[in-house]
């Protein structure tokens, strides 16, 4: 950047790059709408006012103009996308810059992975910000492909780009002080650290925020968010796939906390981004649900870029980068064009730039079952008069822990549809253990085959769920040929597939067609009996065992809360 010309156009002596004329600038310093001229050089904004000289002069006739959408929190592998179609998804809905920590890829592939995906995001259109995985694997009661202490974590540190640690997802660990929990956390010293506390309230919270921990994205509850506020914590308001917060929490916001808000989606499918959008769905549906439309932009631009130290991002001003949206209707939220350090690269929703990512053919051969049957899936009954069962909350990731009835055939506890009992197996897939944790789950509404995904947080093993355990079977060696995937199955036929042959995660087809492709499936499960909204992204959160009630993992049912495996 050439800073000696900057200045120069800022006092008016020299000509802008591009000077959009006839804005409306929604200032989110000030919470106003400013009217005036934005000149632009070096890829950054010179100045606000009466400029007239300029290379490209664009009138935006009083249309609005707001800074680029930042995604305090979000994980790329959720999308099933490259980093390419990525872009290609959420830079034409605003999104110009996002943090994840990336520790889904590092789960499988380490820190080669994390180096992947990081040569990946220097080719597009869109700043890609990093935190260190805290939590490779999240727990010992899980399989991981890699795992990543204290000294990797101190490694990815000190690589350009990386803001500090990534969410501590062991809020257990981190309660009880666990030696090998606070050497990651020390290890960031002086850092940002991000935080991940499901239902974490009272003495235990204190305890969990004592290493200065300082965001939280997993909040479900009013009450929980308003001591987290008052405790310290920035607040991420999500609206993912499969985890709806924002109508439960928006009432916290207000004239005393909402620069201590934000905006994030955390989880969001290719499908769900294409159809409805990214961050700047979550903005839309904020303004419906009657918060201010510059409130709204705030809380998804500076508010992070404040909290992550993001010079130059989340407002309008000199010097700032020149990552702006048009916006043809403020509180319709309605995007007409995208610039990206003064660079048109979207215009009514289309992306104007092409990307190649590296390839990484080593990334593609990652699924490693040990060989099983369907007899292996069988769940022994030990006499109990009810046993547990992790039941589903509709828009949300964390579970209820019942107690049910089971229904048995020959000495094993056998799915009931009619009941809306159905079989869960999570089977190991990065060193072929043979581990394969079985349970039962109530949500689905499945009457009859079987999903599975590889996608399945955070180890990511393949996790199934179905009526039958010849589908299940079907659908897991299905995933195995593809070298991950989505699959449904029935009757001991695959009805439909989505290779995601990255790490097991990601696919290498164009947005357009991933898109198409979990829509299909998401078809093909509603007409098995599945009423399950978004029904693969729920499956991908049951396996997770830092987020309560109950879950279940490749080596057993979990109670997340104590930290313990459960008797089946």
């Amino acid at each position: 950047m050439d800073l000696r010309r900057l200045i120069a156009v800022a006092r008016g002596d020299a000509p802008a790059d591009l000077l959009l004329r006839n804005a409306r600038i929604v200032n989110t310093f000030t919470g106003e709408i400013e009217e005036g001229h934005v000149a632009i050089a070096e890829g950054r904004i010179a100045g606000i006012g009466d400029y007239q000289d300029a290379h490209q002069v664009v009138d935006l006739q009083g249309k609005w103009l707001a800074p680029g959408l930042i995604d305090g929190h979000y994980h790329l592998e959720s999308t099933y996308l490259s980093v390419d179609q990525y872009a290609r998804a959420v830079v034409p809905r605003g999104t110009l810059a996002c943090v994840t920590d990336l520790h889904e890829v590092a789960n499988v592939c380490g820190l080669r992975g994390i180096r992947w995906v990081m040569a990946c995001a220097r080719r597009v259109p869109l700043d890609m910000f990093f935190m260190a995985p805290s939590c490779v694997p999240a727990t010992d009661m899980e399989t991981s492909g890699a795992t990543l202490g204290p000294a990797e974590v101190r490694q990815v540190l000190r690589w350009r780009g990386v803001l500090g640690l990534g969410e501590m997802m062991n809020f257990p660990g981190v309660i009880q002080g666990d030696p090998k929990v606070l050497a990651k956390i020390r290890a960031a010293r002086g850092r940002l650290r991000d935080g991940h506390a499901p239902r974490v309230t009272g003495k235990a919270l204190n305890a969990y925020l004592a290493p200065l921990i300082g965001s939280d994205h997993e909040t479900t509850l009013r009450d929980e968010g308003q001591e987290k506020l008052r405790r310290g914590m920035y607040l991420m308001i999500r609206e993912g796939s499969s985890e709806k917060n924002l109508e439960e929490l928006l009432p916290l916001v207000n004239d005393r906390t909402y620069h201590r808000c934000m905006l994030v989606v955390d989880d969001r499918n290719a499908k769900d981004i294409y159809r409805d959008g990214d961050v700047d769905a979550v903005v839309r549906k904020a303004i419906a649900l009657g918060l201010d439309p510059v409130r709204a932009i705030t809380m998804a631009s500076l508010v992070p870029a404040t909290y992550f130290r993001l010079e130059g991002l989340g407002g309008i001003a000199p010097g700032y980068w020149a990552n702006l949206l048009v916006l043809e209707d403020l509180h319709a939220f309605r995007i007409e064009a995208v610039y990206y350090r003064g660079r048109l690269v979207a215009r009514q929703g289309q992306p104007r730039f092409s990307a190649r990512v590296p390839k990484a053919p080593w990334m593609e051969d990652t699924v490693r079952i040990k060989p099983f049957t369907p007899a292996d899936l069988a769940l022994r009954w030990g006499g109990q008069e009810t046993v547990p069962v992790i039941h589903i909350v509709p828009g949300q990731i964390i579970t209820r822990w019942v107690q049910e009835r089971p229904s048995r055939r020959n000495g094993t506890v056998t799915a009931d549809p009619q009941r809306d009992l159905l079989k869960l197996a999570v089977v190991e897939r990065h060193k072929a253990t043979g581990n394969i944790g079985l349970g039962l789950v109530k949500g689905f509404g499945l009457q009859r085959g079987a999903l599975a995904t590889s996608v399945a947080h955070d180890s990511h093993n393949i996790v199934a769920v179905g009526v039958e355990d010849e589908d299940i079977f079907t659908a897991v060696k299905e995933i195995e040929r593809l070298h991950g995937g989505l699959v449904v199955a029935c009757q001991g036929q695959v009805l439909g597939s989505l290779a995601l042959p990255i790490a097991g995660l990601l696919s290498p087809e164009p947005l357009e067609a991933v898109a198409q492709k979990v829509e299909e499936l998401e078809r093909l499960a509603q007409s098995l009996g599945c009423r399950a909204a978004s029904p693969f992204s729920v499956l991908s959160f049951l396996a997770l065992p830092v987020i309560p009630e109950l879950k279940l993992t490749d080596r057993g049912l979990v109670d997340v809360m104590a930290g313990r495996f459960v008797e089946v």
